[in-house]
Formats: C-alpha cells, structure tokens, sequence
C-alpha cells in the first residue's frame, strides 16, 4: 500500500493542498501555506493538474477518484452534489428533495465535504439564493469567488 502524498498548488483563491494515495485522493484543503510541490501518487498528480486546469477556465468537471464515502448513503448524497452542474447553483432544500434527504443532512454532507471544489459544494445555496455557509477557505468570500468564477465562465448570472 502506497504511503500518503500530498501536493499544494497556487490558486487565485490561496494555496490548496491535496491528499492522496497512488489509487485516490483523501483530502482537499483550501489556504495551507508550505512550498509548491505536485505530488508523485497519481492521484494526487492528476488532481493538481486538473485543479489547475478549472482555475485556467479550461476544466469544467473533475475526473479523479475519491476515498470511499464511510456509508452507501454518503456515496449516494456525495454523487447527488457532484452532480450540480457547473455554473449553476442549487438551494439546500432543492437539493436535498432531489436526493430524497434533508436539507441539514444537505447542509452537513456541505459542512464536512473533505473535497472542496472536486465536490462542489460552493454550488449550495440558500433557499431564497443566499450564499450560505462555506467550510473551505475564508468561508463565504471563497465561495463567492468560485461562484464568480463559474459565473464569468458561463455567462450565467442568474442565480
């Protein structure tokens, strides 16, 4: 079994670390600071290159395989999220009846998401369209930037 690695890259919203061993990743973690490095797992390798890819504007979806959810349930909510389309944003509420759960099972599968951006859980607002909490990061600035950021992508600025 492969001893985890990690890699940390520059990004326009701070430094991002990932985690990994060769056959997945295990963490994603926005603003810790340390010399860049691009790992030597390939998991984590291609993580890096395809974060950098999305902040390039040139990614849209991620291709990397995660470490299991602890529960199927947990596989099941994880999928539903990952499965927002980018530059869109979806309500707790809506996303939570789409997935037959609840809107705080929602709101604690977003709190505790170990792979910001990969799954995007920024993509989870409040019902009325507020922005909502954000776990990763600086919190809510992080998360109105990559909404911004998907945003000027798309050309949606409807929320």
């Amino acid at each position: 079994m492969y001893a985890r690695d990690h890699a940390l890259i520059a990004t326009p919203i701070g430094p991002i670390r990932i985690e990994g061993k060769e056959g997945y990743l295990e963490r994603i973690t926005i603003g810790v600071e340390g010399p860049a490095s691009h790992g030597s797992a390939a998991a984590v390798r291609a993580a890096a290159e395809q974060l950098e890819q999305w902040f390039a504007g040139e990614r849209r979806d991620f291709d990397v395989a995660l470490a299991p959810a602890s529960t199927p349930r947990g596989a099941f909510l994880r999928d539903g999220l990952i499965a927002v389309p980018f530059g869109k944003v979806i309500s707790y509420g809506e996303l939570s009846r789409a997935l037959g759960s609840s809107a705080r099972a929602i709101g604690q599968l977003c709190a505790r998401n170990p792979f910001p951006l990969v799954v995007p859980c920024h993509r989870v607002v409040n019902q009325g369209g507020g922005l909502g909490a954000y776990s990763a990061g600086q919190g809510p600035i992080t998360k109105s930037w990559l909404l911004e950021h998907e945003r000027r992508l798309t050309g949606d600025y409807l929320l």
